[in-house]
């Protein structure tokens, strides 16, 4: 990794669009990042050079994309992903990542999909005003979470009205969609604590049943699942990003029980905890 700049959002809980981080990379040749699964959407814009995608399709099928300057890729929720610069031209790029109730409808109208997740550009001012909405995202500054707020606003504006397969307005967000927000945000609030499907059910004003419904049709995930997922998420962000022991971070996450938490980690990521870390660490805590 030759330069990188990365700003996280860790307490914006907006239920329209909500960022959770942006960042700027300039890549080594060859390098790559991956195999991975998130859990909310992530979209990089190639600034210059070019890399290649692979990713899984709706049927779990891999493929594998070549992404240039001028041209970029979603990465969708519980989507396996592995990305990795050009051995000659290696990319740089800027990324945000992102959700929210509506979020699946800007994804909608950019016409991108999991099928097909590369973006193209057909108008190059709105795609500069993009990414400049994108680096102002990446960039941590003294202004307000509101002007952030509105460059994200600006990114899914922009990306929309530039992407060669734009689609119009349709249907608005859905009482299941709201059901799902309430979901997502009660438990990227809680997620350290003993919360239950029931807990979540009660926050949202639900039977557990039709929460569990929801959660199925939707993501096709049980709620417990989504929970142990989010909670591996923030575990390997720990991991390669703080110095806390396994068992620290373990309690973060909400496993008192390092045993379970361990056991937990390696059902998610295949490796253990400690293996994760060694093949992972960055470079800015050795």
């Amino acid at each position: 990794m030759k330069e990188e700049l990365i700003n996280l959002f860790p307490n914006w809980k907006y239920l329209d669009l909500s960022p959770y981080q942006a960042g700027y990379s300039e890549n080594a040749p060859n390098s790559s990042f991956g195999p991975c699964e998130r859990i909310h959407y992530l979209f990089h814009y190639v600034i210059s050079g070019m890399g290649t995608l692979a990713a899984d399709d709706e049927t779990g099928k891999a493929h594998w994309f070549s992404v240039h300057t001028g041209q970029g890729f979603m990465i969708f929720p519980y989507q396996i992903t592995t990305y990795w610069a050009d051995s000659s031209h290696p990319w740089e790029y800027v990324w945000v990542e992102f959700d929210g109730m509506y979020a699946k409808e800007v994804i909608r109208q950019s016409g991108l999909t999991i099928n097909s997740p590369v973006y193209r550009s057909t108008d190059r001012a709105i795609t500069a005003q993009m990414m400049q909405a994108m680096l102002d995202l990446a960039k941590k500054s003294d202004d307000t979470q509101f002007y952030k707020l509105s460059k994200l606003y600006q990114f899914a504006d922009c990306l929309i009205c530039s992407s060669d397969k734009f689609q119009k307005w349709g249907a608005s967000g859905t009482l299941s969609d709201f059901y799902l927000q309430t979901a997502f945000s009660y438990i990227e609030h809680n997620f350290m604590n003993p919360i239950t499907v029931e807990s979540i059910a009660m926050q949202c004003n639900i039977h557990r049943n039709r929460l569990l419904k929801v959660f199925k049709d939707n993501i096709g995930k049980s709620p417990q699942e989504y929970l142990i997922h989010y909670r591996m998420s923030k575990a390997s962000q720990l991991l390669t990003t703080t110095k806390l022991s396994i068992n620290e971070i373990g309690n973060a996450v909400g496993y008192p029980n390092q045993l379970h938490f361990s056991r937990a980690f390696k059902n998610i990521y295949g490796i253990s905890p400690k293996k994760y870390r060694e093949e992972n660490r960055t470079s800015l805590l050795d």
